[in-house]
């Protein structure tokens, strides 16, 4: 009996420090240190939640930038990667098809950068590559009628929301870029 009171007093215990105290010191330094990451990143316009700068957001408006195309279609649950090989006939077949998305826009006269043709490992990847985002632009100047200096102005918006490039390859958020370009050229 001794022993089972000491084992449910040590139970009590542990599962009050681990189960409660634990978790709760957590989620206070999290919102005291990091309060944007704590609460998800959250981007709003006007007052009004559009997104988290950590989860991609499907689109196909040619207004727009597009993220790296999603095996899950974008949808958190299901998130992960195709997980197909490279001698995949359906994966080739994915590629076309983005291939073919991509051919008859105007950004169609260059290569297409890789992470706009293949999947990311979690299928919501929030950051494409510069080359990626400066790929789309001329897609987004023609659908929003921009001109000549517009379309500068906007190569230096992408160019000024991109991050890294140090040790990594420069990466620039799609939701943060295509808000600022909604303020910036807002859509017809």
């Amino acid at each position: 009996m001794k022993t089972t009171l000491a084992a449910l007093r040590l139970l009590v215990a542990l599962t009050l420090l681990t189960g409660l105290a634990y978790p709760l010191a957590v989620w206070a330094l999290g919102r005291a240190f990091f309060r944007d990451a704590a609460e998800g990143s959250l981007l709003h316009r006007d007052g009004q939640l559009v997104g988290s700068a950590l989860l991609a957001q499907k689109t196909t408006d040619p207004r727009y930038f597009w993220p790296r195309p999603s095996a899950a279609d974008f949808a958190t649950v299901a998130s992960g990667a195709s997980n197909q090989a490279w001698t995949s006939a359906r994966l080739h077949a994915d590629l076309a098809a983005r291939r073919t998305a991509y051919a008859g826009t105007p950004d169609a006269a260059s290569a297409i950068p890789s992470d706009l043709l293949t999947a990311s490992g979690s299928g919501l990847d929030p950051e494409i590559s510069l080359a990626a985002a400066q790929f789309q632009i001329a897609r987004i100047a023609a659908a929003r009628r921009l001109t000549a200096p517009q379309r500068n102005a906007l190569a230096d918006l992408v160019a000024q929301h991109a991050e890294g490039g140090q040790l990594s390859p420069a990466r620039v958020n799609v939701l943060r870029l295509n808000l600022a370009l909604d303020t910036a050229f807002p859509a017809p």
